[in-house]
């Protein structure tokens, strides 16, 4: 059996070969998932990284990982100990064969469906700044989005990573259920 640091690292290498376009996607909005913290005045602007990649980036200079106990968090019961944050010290200089899982999913995200099915749905959730690859819907490469699912399929093997999935998918379905409530659907 694979340790979680081999894992991710197979993972990194098949996420290297694929990009969001056929162009940085961060020359259309000057890299602003990269640079919000700094634009915003948002000094925890960052992101979670999942259990175990904090194995493969623990040595990378460019990032500040911090960690603090999963219980202070709105993360599953499952997910008890350390959880671990990333944030990039030169935003939007980083090695981007070293960005972590989250970096590298977005501007999509993983969402397990009533069937316990993996889909891949773009973002949902509030940002301090626009992607202009939801807001006009760009559409993504598709080498990118098949090796993302790929990715996302191996990682929910692990339950931790694969409760956190469907805690955020039943969330997002909760407040779709709810707003079309509100419009009388």
């Amino acid at each position: 059996m694979k340790s979680k640091k081999e894992l991710f690292k197979e993972i990194y290498d098949a996420l290297n070969k694929v990009e969001v376009l056929d162009h940085d996607c961060g020359k259309l909005c000057g890299a602003a998932c990269c640079t919000a913290g700094g634009n915003y005045g948002d000094e925890n602007m960052g992101i979670y990284l999942m259990p175990g990649e904090e194995e493969l980036l623990r040595d990378q200079d460019w990032l500040t990982i911090t960690e603090s106990d999963a219980s202070e968090h709105d993360l599953p019961e499952s997910w008890m100990g350390k959880v671990f944050f990333a944030k990039c010290k030169t935003p939007p200089i980083c090695p981007r064969d070293m960005r972590p899982i989250q970096c590298r999913t977005f501007p999509l995200a993983p969402h397990i469906d009533e069937d316990d099915e993996l889909l891949m749905i773009y973002n949902d959730l509030e940002l301090p700044y626009e992607c202009p690859l939801i807001e006009e819907e760009i559409p993504l490469e598709d080498d990118f989005v098949e090796a993302l699912t790929e990715a996302w399929m191996a990682m929910i093997e692990d339950p931790l990573i694969y409760d956190l999935v469907k805690m955020d998918s039943e969330a997002r379905e909760d407040s779709f259920d709810e707003l079309m409530e509100k419009l009388g659907f």
